[in-house]
């Protein structure tokens, strides 16, 4: 049998496509464009099987849209900023950017012997000058704008990283990255602000973003929280001040058994002057992180300080005041009012220290509830109860009651708020983007002149010391102020790294310009048309670039009306693997493993391995494959078939031995097809033959079904449907024997479309194909083939004939028969008869081309 030789083929059409700059992008007006991007990778040093699928499915998209004509952008970058380098730096005494360009030089090795139809020559790495100093120009516009604003306020700080972290950035009270407990404390930082596009961001994603998953929007819709409810204020009895709260649920106020203030609430700071347990209290509360998902977790403590709430609709009605360690200053107005009968966290807090508990709703037609351990939640058919002038009420006509009577007494008002707060971008570490602003005793904060930028990271740092590099470094901090000379101190803190990948798509379409963005260019090719990459991102880096986008068009950088960077978005499934264990527990690769006479056993002592669950490939359960090795042993284009054909491409895909195998039996059949024909091939241009046997239009018919199929799934993103349709049409064709002039023609028009379609898919195998049918020129200028019509058309179709609900017969009939001639064909069938058994027939339903219902 002829043998493909995937490592010697594979090598020679990725150096012709290099040769020819073939996947080199121009702004072209004249063609349309289409813009496909997957999320750029942190150069760790290897590439990994998530990263083989993702940019296979981008792959083939690129190259499917190149082949239906558009100017194709398919770039690629590397988002090489972050902690991980200077971990490195510091365990192996590397800087982090011979560390970070040496990972990049693997990794792009790695990736360039996949041939993905990359644009290199747009290639950049976030860390390089070239990149930051035009987000430092953006930052000083934003700055300008009023987008961005330095504050003191508390912050999750990381202490194994040692670095602040956004709400978002910690994980059930633990770093993202670190794993580390979580800390809160008050430091001066920068804030993008992100909350004053806040309608605007959850706007869209109600009414626009048709081409996203609904759970992403549904995700970022739940983050940004947008709630309607009252302002108001507890007047406090005795005092002149009062507590401000807020609250999405003022109809339930006649169930509030306490106010709960922050330990930050200025309140707390004046009782804890002279209340030694109260600042030990206080002080305990700070060694918690700021993430509502912590908080929630949190054992709910209070600290009740000497001070009574009056209640706003009853002056006689006074409410303890707690200090309490789940409510925090950033949220809200730093206070609540406590309703236990219906809240949870609040009845929690309640049985704990003795306090009254009340329900104020019901379900409509019932007495009130009597709560135990758990709160009444329930707000469909409930109605307010042993609530004054709410009574009888359902809670939207309740919380409107409500309103109107706190804005009567000029106790408070109706309002709307977001549960998005401004984005925390200051981060205490060496390896990010300088922020480009200095600090001066007598000007304060001076942004650096744009002359000077950029503020380049300096070279000779030491990690010795814990804590941020630039604070320690001798002289790289000291500068003269720029506005008045005299000594000051350039901002030691540096840019979180979501900020680096919060516009580099728009940078890719001129990534070579002296400006951030030329904004033509960035006209012409965005939005991204469609955008790839995880689940995991839904929150963190899709919301950064909406709101980027929209800063980057109020600021003049580009236009795009609606400020959506990412038309289409597709998140692919995780690359799983069994997970394997010695006799002691240690976790072992797939490679110190083997299957033995139906057992699982140790390559190395044939001891017995324990088979775990098939889980996400991680390095530290070390159930990874290398994707090095199988490129080595199969071939990319088996790797890249394997990854399509498995299952949908959003859902968990199993790596097997098993499977790959068969990914590269199956691109051996494909090449046997033209290397050993089941018939003659007609030559090239050979005319169409005039008479057309049974066989060689029925192949024709299949071959121009499967091309208008084909076409339908990728334009949907069902690769592993797509797949499925060449195995099924492969087998045709292998069967296809006959050698006459219009089968040995059917052939050829059946080998070079079906080179065209696996195109996309296994590109070295489909261009050694084109060549070997004696084709000129590359397959990858090839247009997209055309189904025929007439021949795609089945000219008769399998209608289901059901009587009573039962199916009771199929029928073959012509395509768009007639209504009455389709009724008259169903109750002529035999079968059909035996089951109306002589019964009158009240009905017959038609559905055309698909169904027959008979109702007796």
């Amino acid at each position: 049998m002829s043998r493909y030789n995937a490592k010697a083929v594979e090598k020679k059409w990725q150096q012709v496509w290099d040769k020819r700059q073939a996947f080199r992008a121009e702004a072209d007006p004249a063609r349309p464009k289409y813009y496909v991007l997957e999320m750029f990778p942190y150069p760790s040093g290897r590439i990994h099987m998530g990263h083989v699928r993702n940019y296979t499915l981008g792959d083939v998209v690129a190259r499917y849209k190149r082949a239906r004509g558009f100017n194709v952008l398919h770039p690629m970058g590397w988002d090489a900023f972050g902690l991980p380098a200077e971990n490195a730096a510091q365990e192996k005494k590397v800087h982090p950017a011979a560390w970070t360009y040496d990972n990049i030089a693997n990794m792009r090795a790695e990736l360039q012997r996949m041939g993905l139809s990359l644009d290199w020559s747009r290639e950049f790495a976030t860390c390089h000058p070239g990149y930051y100093q035009y987000q430092q120009k953006l930052f000083l516009d934003f700055l300008k704008a009023g987008l961005i604003y330095r504050r003191e306020s508390f912050v999750n700080w990381d202490p194994v990283d040692m670095t602040v972290l956004a709400n978002e950035q910690v994980i059930d009270g633990r770093g993202w990255r670190s794993g580390a407990v979580v800390e809160r404390r008050k430091l001066s930082q920068w804030f993008l602000k992100i909350t004053a596009y806040a309608d605007d961001l959850l706007q869209t994603l109600q009414d626009g973003l048709q081409r996203w998953p609904e759970r992403v929007k549904l995700m970022q819709q739940n983050w940004i929280g947008k709630s309607e409810g009252a302002r108001f204020a507890f007047a406090l009895k005795g005092r002149a001040d009062k507590i401000e709260v807020y609250s999405t649920r003022p109809d339930t106020l006649f169930g509030a058994s306490f106010v709960a203030i922050a330990a930050d609430h200025p309140l707390a700071a004046e009782a804890a002057k002279n209340d030694p347990a109260l600042a030990a209290f206080i002080e305990e509360c700070r060694h918690t992180g700021t993430a509502e998902a912590e908080l929630e977790k949190a054992e709910k403590k209070g600290y009740r300080i000497p001070v009574e709430a009056v209640h706003p609709f009853d002056p006689a009605w006074t409410l303890p005041v707690y200090v309490a360690n789940f409510v925090l200053m950033e949220y809200g107005t730093g206070a609540i009012f406590g309703c236990p009968g219906h809240d949870q966290r609040d009845l929690d807090f309640a049985r704990k220290y003795n306090l009254p508990v009340k329900a104020v709703v019901a379900p409509k037609g019932q007495p009130a509830p009597k709560i135990g351990t758990q709160a009444f939640a329930d707000t469909d058919n409930t109605i307010a109860v042993n609530s004054g002038f709410l009574d009888g009420l359902d809670v939207a006509a309740a919380k409107r009651a409500a309103i109107e009577k706190l804005e009567e007494l000029k106790a408070g008002e109706g309002t709307v708020t977001f549960r998005l707060r401004d984005w925390g971008v200051s981060r205490q570490r060496y390896w990010g983007c300088p922020i480009p602003v200095i600090h001066c005793e007598s000007c304060g904060i001076v942004p650096v002149p744009e002359a000077d930028l950029p503020v380049l990271l300096p070279d000779d740092v030491s990690f010795d010391k814990p804590g941020n590099p630039l604070d320690h470094h001798p002289s790289w901090k000291h500068v003269a102020c720029p506005t008045c000379g005299k000594p000051a101190r350039r901002e030691t803190d540096t840019c979180d790294t979501f900020v680096d990948s919060s516009w580099y798509f728009a940078r890719f379409c001129s990534p070579r310009a002296e400006v951030p963005l030329i904004k033509e260019e960035v006209d012409y090719w965005m939005p991204v048309d469609q955008y790839i990459g995880g689940i995991e991102h839904a929150i963190l880096h899709l919301l950064y670039s909406r709101f980027f986008t929209r800063a980057l068009r109020d600021t003049g950088h580009l236009s795009l009306p609606d400020g959506e960077p990412f038309a289409g978005l597709f998140t692919q499934g995780m690359v799983c693997h069994e997970t394997y264990r010695d006799a002691n527990g240690a976790w072992l690769l797939p490679t110190e493993v083997k299957r033995e006479n139906g057992l699982t056993v140790h390559v190395r002592t044939g001891a017995p391995v324990t088979v775990g669950r098939t889980e996400k490939m991680s390095k530290s359960k070390k159930n990874v494959i290398d994707p090095g090795l199988i490129i080595d042993t199969y071939g990319a284009d088996t790797a890249r078939w394997f990854m399509l054909s498995d299952s949908p491409p959003e859902r968990d895909l199993e790596w097997t031995e098993a499977g790959v195998a068969g990914a590269w039996r199956f691109t051996q059949r494909l090449w046997r097809l033209v290397a050993e024909p089941a018939g003659p091939i007609a030559a090239r241009q050979a005319p169409m033959p005039a008479d057309w046997p049974d066989d060689s239009v029925s192949l024709r018919r299949a071959l121009h079904k499967t091309i208008a199929a084909l076409t339908q799934d990728l334009e949907q993103f069902h690769f592993n449907k797509a797949v499925a349709r060449i195995h099924e049409f492969a087998n045709l064709l292998e069967a296809a024997k006959d050698e006459d002039a219009a089968a040995a023609w059917t052939r050829r028009e059946a080998l070079e479309t079906l080179a065209k379609l696996i195109g996309p898919m296994v590109p070295h195998l489909a261009e050694e194909i084109w060549q070997a049918l004696g084709n000129d020129g590359l397959l990858l200028d090839q247009p997209w083939p055309q189904a025929d019509a007439t021949l795609a058309h089945d000219d008769t179709v399998t209608i289901a004939v059901q009587v009573a609900g039962k199916l009771r017969a199929t029928i073959e009939v012509a395509r768009d028969m007639t209504q009455p001639e389709l009724e008259t064909l169903a109750l002529a069938n035999d079968n059909v008869q035996r089951a109306i058994d002589g019964k009158p027939v009240r009905k017959v339903i038609v559905v055309p081309n698909r169904i027959v219902n008979v109702v007796v």
